[in-house]
């Protein structure tokens, strides 16, 4: 288990529908129901303050995860992710969960990335400049990823793809800051006994998080 620096509400198990705002939002990027990813997800809801969170299972919404024309033109907006994107307009944290595939996050985790972090909401081009504005500043982030490779081989010979993809090209690309990684290795060689280490891990992290959802409620916002 490496700890690199750089939410369905307790009573709403998965999807968008509530209407409520939650402070932390979970993002489930797993496509099967029988992951480690739902289960980090869910522990880590239950280790938060009651209604401050909410997970969102991608595999339960319904939507083209292809943006089949890049930004040429506009891709008309499946009612989940209009929901997807008031969720995060509305929250302070996003979780980010997923298993590392071919280097990089699911094909539904991207899908969801390329779809909901749109130009004029995520961020916006400057006319007439390489730079742009970050439009959802002010929020935080945290990854949680699972791999099957040792992560020093990950990070020293592959480079670390999916951990500087979504940390600078993504999420500190939209404003997210700061933003930290939970990243749990070697994970097909894992025993029952080492992924309930790993999920205290997470439980800590929940308890970290809730403090945090406690000032948020006072009326504050100091960033992890």
């Amino acid at each position: 288990m490496h700890y690199c620096a750089s939410m369905h509400s307790q009573n709403d198990a998965s999807g968008t529908g509530s209407g409520k705002a939650y402070n932390i939002l979970i993002i489930d990027g797993h496509p099967n129901q029988e992951s480690f990813s739902k289960v980090m997800a869910e522990t880590l809801l239950e280790s938060l303050p009651p209604h401050s969170a909410r997970i969102i299972s991608l595999r339960d919404l319904e939507f083209d995860p292809i943006l089949k024309s890049g930004y040429r033109e506009p891709m008309p907006l499946e009612p989940a992710l209009v929901e997807l994107q008031q969720l995060i307009q509305d929250s302070k944290h996003l979780v980010l969960i997923s298993p590392v595939w071919w280097g990089s996050v699911t094909a539904l985790m991207k899908g969801f990335l390329d779809r909901v972090l749109l130009p004029g909401f995520a961020f916006k081009y400057r006319k007439g400049s390489p730079l742009w504005d970050r439009l959802l500043a002010g929020r935080s982030a945290s990854v949680y990823l699972t791999m099957d490779s040792p992560y020093w081989w990950f990070r020293f010979v592959y480079g670390n793809p999916a951990v500087r993809m979504l940390k600078h090209a993504v999420l500190k690309f939209c404003g997210f800051s700061p933003v930290r990684f939970r990243i749990f290795d070697q994970f097909r060689f894992s025993d029952e006994k080492k992924r309930s280490i790993w999920l205290h891990s997470v439980r800590k992290d929940g308890a970290r998080l809730g403090r945090l959802s406690r000032t948020i409620h006072k009326g504050s916002w100091s960033p992890l």
